[in-house]
């Protein structure tokens, strides 16, 4: 795996300080020593990131964090951590990462408005990335215009990656030709791999009945679901709905269940925090996100007016990780905001 090590000196100096600062401690405190390992006993072991897109998706990877869910800081202080460099136009939209059994995370992502490839890079710590790679996920299949919002979970049955997206085959599906804008005609497509070298040949993985892009999954009750967008323009529906299957690969049920949001809005997210199920998405034509929170999957709350989103953040990916990842994104932000010494200062 290809790394960068432009932060390996600040890191080092940031565990220098941290060592000093252990070693200059007194010993002769052991309330306070008690204190501190309650307090990091009962401290949350996990937190939730956040990666998305700003604007058309040509600086890259953005990223923020959340305690709870809800309420949302930014990172790197709202700059980019991953700059974009394949595929047909350069863009990294609709960033999706899933973690795979070693540890190791790997994020998909749209790299062009047409093209018939998805962008690909792994990492360990959202700081040093492998080399990015063009998946010729349609490459196949002649008459594709496009590969979109491609997202990406490890199926622990299959012991591989399940990567699915939504794209228009011109001449397929020709009953609901023309129900979306620019004549778009999406299905849910998906490939499999297990080391992102070989693919298996791209297959159609959702076909509800009418043009759908925008999918993701969770595992809920005994069961996956698939949240997708109704693309249909005419007449205009643009909502999210849920069908539902007893594997990751599917099938899933057909048609899925009846809207649960207002009409449009696209690149849904959906995680569980605190009991509840939180459905995220992105309503663009107002340029904020809203929420929905649910405890069945049946039954939803607007809970739009409880988070608060990094503006301008768009489509992109909630997952739950290690809190240290997060703490180690915090103090790379801070050692790199750091004003430079003054080397004049130094010298006789």
């Amino acid at each position: 795996m290809q790394r960068h090590s432009a932060l390996a000196a600040p890191f080092a100096l940031l565990a220098a300080l941290i060592a000093a600062g252990c070693a200059s401690r007194s010993p002769t405190r052991p309330a306070a020593a008690a204190t501190a390992t309650t307090t990091a006993a009962t401290a949350p072991q996990t937190a939730w990131l956040f990666t998305y897109f700003t604007g058309n998706g040509a600086d890259g990877l953005h990223l923020a964090w959340s305690r709870d869910g809800y309420k949302w800081e930014k990172l790197g202080g709202g700059a980019a951590f991953l700059k974009p460099r394949v595929g047909e136009a350069g863009l990294m939209r609709d960033p999706c990462v899933a973690r795979g059994p070693d540890g190791v995370y790997h994020m998909v992502w749209t790299t062009a408005w047409d093209g018939r490839t998805i962008g690909h890079a792994s990492t360990r710590d959202f700081l040093h990335w492998s080399e990015q790679r063009a998946l010729p996920v349609m490459a196949g299949i002649d008459g594709t215009r496009n590969c979109w919002a491609p997202e990406i979970i490890y199926d622990d049955g299959r012991k591989n990656f399940l990567i699915f997206w939504s794209s228009t085959v011109e001449g397929r599906f020709p009953e609901t030709a023309g129900a979306s804008e620019n004549n778009y005609n999406h299905r849910i497509y998906c490939t499999t791999t297990a080391d992102f070298q070989t693919l298996a040949p791209a297959r159609v993985f959702y076909d509800p009945g009418f043009s759908v892009i925008d999918a993701t999954l969770i595992r809920a009750f005994g069961k996956w679901h698939l949240v997708v967008k109704d693309e249909t323009v005419r007449p205009p529906k643009k909502h999210l709905r849920i069908a539902s299957g007893d594997h990751a690969s599917g099938p899933f049920s057909v048609p899925p269940g009846p809207p649960v949001s207002r009409d449009w809005v696209e690149g849904p997210a959906i995680f569980r925090a605190d009991g509840d199920y939180l459905l995220y998405f992105d309503v663009y034509r107002e340029k904020h996100y809203g929420a929905l929170r649910s405890r069945d999957l049946q039954t939803w709350e607007d809970v739009t007016a409880q988070i608060s989103v990094p503006a301008g953040a768009r489509h992109g990916t909630i997952i739950e990780v290690p809190r240290p990842l997060i703490e180690s994104l915090i103090a790379a932000e801070r050692i790199m905001s750091r004003p430079p010494p003054n080397v004049s200062s130094l010298l006789p």
